[in-house]
């Protein structure tokens, strides 16, 4: 059974990101939303957590904090809305960090 783990705090501010990638199983995935997104930036520490993880970021709220794509950390999918149904749609299950 494959898992969405959803984190929506920046990983500068909250451990959710540590907690979900703590959890995450082969199969599982990760969405970056809100805040959460600045985990995505390769200069920072967060980064190494994603390494090796299948890992998707929401496009919109990265536009909203004036992060581009070259600033992300390679490997990382950017998807809109719709790209969000998708994963929920194609994950059995979906778990929100807060």
């Amino acid at each position: 059974m494959s898992m969405l783990h959803v984190v929506n705090k920046s990983p500068y501010e909250r451990g959710s990101l540590e907690t979900a990638t703590g959890y995450m199983t082969d199969g599982d995935e990760l969405l970056l939303i809100e805040d959460g997104v600045y985990a995505a930036l390769k200069t920072g520490k967060a980064a190494s957590l994603l390494s090796g993880r299948k890992v998707s970021v929401l496009g919109p709220d990265l536009d909203a904090r004036g992060i581009s794509a070259d600033k992300l950390a390679d490997g990382l999918n950017v998807v809109d809305y719709a790209g969000f149904v998708d994963l929920v749609e194609a994950n059995d299950k979906v778990q929100s960090w807060l």
